[in-house]
C-alpha cells in the first residue's frame, strides 16, 4: 500500500536547498507532515492499533535547518539522523532554538498579563528527542551518545562492547535496537536474521546498554519489478522482522523492555504499521526529495531513503 503525501506546486516552493532542489516549506510543509499523520493513522487503525501507538521519527538527512524547526513547531519532537556529525550539529542547533522559543513564550505571557490581553494560549519549546538511525562508526560513538535518546543501528557485539564502554563511564544507561538485515542485501548493515537471538542475549549481559528492540529497512527497488511484486517483498521482510521480534522478546530480554519495532521509511512506513512497527523512519515524504550523493560520506547508510 503506497504513502499518500501531498503533490508539490509552484506556490509551494519558498526557498531552494544548497543542492539545487527546490525546498519545501511554510503551508506545503504542514500539508506533507500532516498527510504522514494521517497516513500513520489510518495503517494503525489497521493493524488495530491506535494512532498514539506509533513513534514517528521525522529524518533529517537532507532537511534544512529552518524545515527542521517549521515541523518541531507544529509539535512534533522525535528526529532522526543517520551521518554522526551532522546529528551532533543539529542536535546543538535544535538545543538552543528550543531556548530562544522558552525565552520568546514567556515574554509574551508577561506582556499578555501586564496589557490584560488574553491570547490564546502558546505551549513553551518541548523536549526533542533524537535518533541516530544510521551506521555508527566506534570512534564516534561518545559524541553520538551525547546527544541520542535512541540507538537504531546496533549491528555487532565491538559496537556494543564500546558503547557498554561509555555508558559506564558516564554511569548512564544507553537503549538500542539491534538492527537485523532481513533482505539479505550485502549493501545493507545489520546482523544477519539467524544470528539476531544469540547478539540480543549477549548485549543484555552489559550492564549499562539496554537492548529495546530491532531495527530493518525494508528491500531496495530492483529496475524491473512491478510496484506489487515490491510491496510484496517489502512485507514479508517486515514480517520476517516481526516474527524475530517476537521470538526474542520472550526471553525476557532487558527486563521486559524490549518493546520497539523500527520499520518503515517514506515508501513503506504504512507496510511497516500493518506488520508491526511501532517506530517508523520518515524524511523525504515530510521534508521532499532531495538528491544529493553520499559516496564521499564515510558515515552515510542506513535508515530512511
Amino acid at each position: 500500500m503506497g504513502t499518500t503525501t501531498a503533490k508539490r506546486t509552484s506556490a509551494d516552493i519558498d526557498d531552494t536547498a544548497k543542492d539545487g532542489t527546490p525546498e519545501i516549506t511554510g503551508e506545503a510543509l504542514k500539508q506533507r507532515y500532516e498527510q504522514v499523520l494521517e497516513n500513520v493513522a489510518n495503517a494503525a487503525k489497521r493493524s488495530g492499533r491506535r494512532a498514539q501507538d506509533i513513534i514517528t521519527v521525522a529524518v533529517t538527512k537532507y532537511a534544512s535547518p529552518d524545515q527542521i524547526k517549521a515541523v518541531y513547531n507544529l509539535g512534533h519532537s522525535d528526529f532522526g539522523e543517520n551521518r554522526a556529525q551532522q546529528l551532533i550539529q543539529r542536535a546543538a542547533m535544535m538545543e538552543e532554538h528550543v531556548k530562544r522559543r522558552d525565552i520568546l513564550v514567556q515574554t509574551r505571557r508577561e506582556l499578555s498579563s501586564l496589557f490584560k490581553d488574553d491570547p490564546e494560549q502558546e505551549h513553551a519549546g518541548h523536549p526533542v528527542r533524537w535518533h541516530m538511525i544510521g551506521h555508527l562508526q566506534r570512534n564516534k560513538v561518545k559524541k553520538t551518545l551525547e546527544v541520542v535518546r535512541l540507538l537504531h543501528s546496533a549491528d555487532s557485539l565491538r559496537l556494543a562492547e564500546e558503547v557498554q564502554q561509555y555508558a559506564m563511564k558516564h554511569d548512564t544507561t544507553v537503549e538500542v535496537l539491534l538492527q537485523v538485515n532481513s533482505t539479505g542485501e550485502e549493501s545493507k548493515e545489520g546482523c544477519p536474521l539467524p544470528a539476531a537471538k544469540y547478539l540480543a542475549e549477549q548485549i543484555d549481559t552489559m550492564v549499562y546498554v539496554r537492548v529495546r528492540g530491532l531495527m530493518t529497512m525494508g528491500p531496495t527497488p530492483v529496475e524491473g519489478e512491478s510496484h506489487q511484486e515490491f510491496l510484496s517483498k517489502t512485507r514479508e521482510c517486515f514480517e520476517r522482522t516481526r516474527d524475530l521480534f517476537e521470538d526474542i522478546g520472550k526471553l525476557d530480554i532487558s527486563e521486559g523492555q524490549f518493546n520497539l519495532l523500527s520499520m518503515g521509511m517514506s515508501n513503506d512506513y504504512e507496510i511497516g504499521i500493518e506488520c508491526g512497527a511501532n517506530l517508523i523512519r520518515v524524511g523525504s515524504a515530510i521534508f521532499g526529495d532531495h538528491q544529493e550523493a553520499d559516496a564521499t560520506n564515510d558515515d552515510a547508510d542506513s535508515g530512511e531513503d
